[in-house]
């Protein structure tokens, strides 16, 4: 395959999960800014939601102060910026370019999902906002399970579902920092109802709250809900989950090809020590510092597959 197909097909599966998990941030800010807090708690929501997208830098340029109104444009629709609109069309145009190397039913929901942005336009009022992410969500699924049922388990499939699996890392990464590092309200009490509605939020916001409670059996508590997400390997948005996923993307790939590279090494020494690493011990260190260093070496590991594959 040409490094680039397959940097358009990597790069497809990284924008429409990022566009579906934007849905998502947007759609548990507005739950928790309807809380009633002190006064100024929901522009830290605001700022949290920005935060979790990995686009603080890009929306403090704008000069804009962090509200429902700024804050729901820019992750949306603003047209310079990574918003949902933005990962859509961006996903419709790599997939575009690679036509050929796509069944007609996900090219269908991929260019579907394009063409039904300019159907639901630009919703203002909350209740036509809120419909809109429901749709993001809707579409985005649509496009996973056409790839899932249709596509041959060949190169192409794998590159789609690696972008897939180093963004899904990624956003779960940093929307488990956020609600740790930074959305709790100064003053709150760490296990108060505020504290315990954002984690459950936050369960919601990655549709594992029934998981949540079918795995641990018990109140929701910061550090099960780290467990869950940073170390489950059932549930599939959990850290270890996507590094499974990229592991095993990138061992198919180098079957195909009959060759490992850097990619492999790196994903395979972390698998390994997601295999070695306890809750406890990621408490001791520091959740917010383990956190960082994943985000730094899902970083690296996303410049050797392309400096491997897609250059």
């Amino acid at each position: 395959m040409l490094s680039r197909t397959a940097d358009s097909l990597f790069w497809t599966g990284r924008y429409i999960e990022r566009a579906d998990y934007l849905a998502r941030i947007l759609e548990a800010t507005l739950r928790l800014a309807a809380i009633p807090t002190r006064e100024g708690a929901s522009e830290g929501v605001w700022a949290g939601a920005v935060a979790s997208a990995g686009m603080a830098d890009a929306f403090a340029a704008l000069g804009s102060a962090p509200n429902e109104r700024s804050v729901r444009e820019f992750l949306a629709f603003a047209p310079d910026s990574d918003s949902i609109t933005t990962c859509i069309t961006r996903a419709r145009t790599n997939a575009r370019s690679v036509r050929t190397a796509l069944t007609t039913e996900l090219w269908e929901a991929i260019n579907g999902a394009w063409n039904g942005l300019a159907e639901q336009g630009r919703p203002t009022r909350r209740d036509d906002f809120v419909n809109f992410l429901e749709w993001v969500k809707t579409v985005t699924l649509s496009v996973e399970g056409a790839s899932s049922r249709t596509m041959l388990r060949n190169d192409a499939y794998w590159f789609l579902k690696l972008g897939a699996a180093v963004e899904r890392a990624d956003n779960t990464a940093r929307l488990l920092d956020v609600k740790y590092h930074l959305l709790l309200p100064e003053g709150e009490r760490v296990g108060g109802q505020l504290d315990y509605f954002q984690w459950t939020t936050l369960l919601r916001e990655v549709s594992a709250l029934t998981a949540y409670r079918w795995v641990y059996r018990d109140n929701v508590k910061p550090w099960l809900v780290a467990d869950l997400l940073v170390l489950n390997r059932q549930m599939p948005r959990s850290l270890a989950s996507c590094q499974s996923e990229i592991v095993s993307c990138l061992e198919l790939l180098a079957a195909d090809y009959g060759r490992r590279g850097l990619s492999q090494r790196i994903a395979n020494t972390r698998l390994m020590q997601f295999e070695e690493a306890t809750i406890e011990r990621i408490f001791q260190s520091g959740l917010h510092e383990y956190i960082q260093a994943f985000l730094d070496q899902n970083n690296r590991l996303g410049q050797a597959i392309s400096e491997q594959y897609l250059s």
